[in-house]
């Protein structure tokens, strides 16, 4: 017995939520599928401006976006362990 699963692609931002941090599924030219996690810069003229975290501007049609929802802000990142100096001993 197999069974099946099928996703539900459902687009839950509008414009009112430029500024906030998104994740958007497109669909490219070749079938194929992309995500784009970024904060949603602009939306106008039927164009999403989306800036991932390395800065780069990510400029998306709604024509193809087949999901998106707003996603909780990136964590903090996370510093290593400092590592213990070993002791010197003193010298009498």
């Amino acid at each position: 017995m197999s069974a099946r699963f099928a996703a539900r692609l459902v687009v839950s931002i509008s414009d009112a939520d430029v500024g906030q941090r998104i994740s958007l599924r497109r669909r490219l030219p070749t079938g194929e599928y992309s995500d784009v996690v970024g904060v949603l810069e602009s939306w106008s003229g039927k164009t999403l401006t989306v800036r991932r975290r390395d800065g780069e501007l990510v400029e998306v049609p709604e024509e193809i976006m087949v999901a998106a929802k707003v996603v909780p802000p990136r964590p903090p990142a996370r510093r290593r362990p400092r590592r213990e100096e070993p002791e010197q001993p003193e010298d009498g």
